[in-house]
């Protein structure tokens, strides 16, 4: 159960690879590479870490871009909630601050469902060795989870 927990941990950081990627030398572009760029660079990362076959190659594609496309929209949700807040505490309305946070607290938890669920489908495809291999790397080690290495994008702001 750790460390299904830290891979939710992990699979945070495969969002927040979407939401702030930053240019990588001078001949980028600046915008953040597409949700399937991102998967494909995920999947390629665990295939190196453990080894994982041509199949559960195939399944961690499909589970991590699944769970791209549900938390999109609950990011930019999240978003469009915390954009409203400074006016809201400018014209001191509690309520709408109370409604706002509330909001917040709720898309970030069904965020944290999201990624919780996508671990699991992908521990679940690991063999005993691959889970054994992925909980003894710096892949989970650090505060919540994070570690230096490979790891999955994620919120960053959470």
């Amino acid at each position: 159960m750790k460390t299904v927990t830290k891979l939710t941990a992990c699979a945070a950081i495969l969002t927040a690879t979407l939401m702030a990627q930053r240019p990588f030398g001078v001949l980028t572009s600046g915008s953040a590479p597409d949700p399937a760029t991102i998967v494909a660079n995920q999947v390629t990362r665990l295939t190196s870490l453990l080894t994982l076959t041509t199949a559960q190659q195939a399944q961690a594609t499909t589970i991590f871009t699944n769970a791209v496309n549900a938390i999109t929209p609950l990011q930019t949700s999240e978003a469009t909630a915390r954009q409203s807040l400074p006016a809201a505490v400018k014209s001191n309305a509690t309520s709408t601050i109370d409604q706002l946070s509330t909001t917040i607290g709720s898309l970030i938890g069904q965020i944290m469902a999201v990624q919780n669920k996508a671990d699991a489908a992908f521990y679940a495809i690991l063999t005993a060795d691959q889970q054994t291999k992925l909980s003894q790397t710096n892949f989970l080690n650090g505060p919540g989870g994070f570690g230096p290495g490979p790891g999955f994008g994620g919120p960053g702001r959470h």
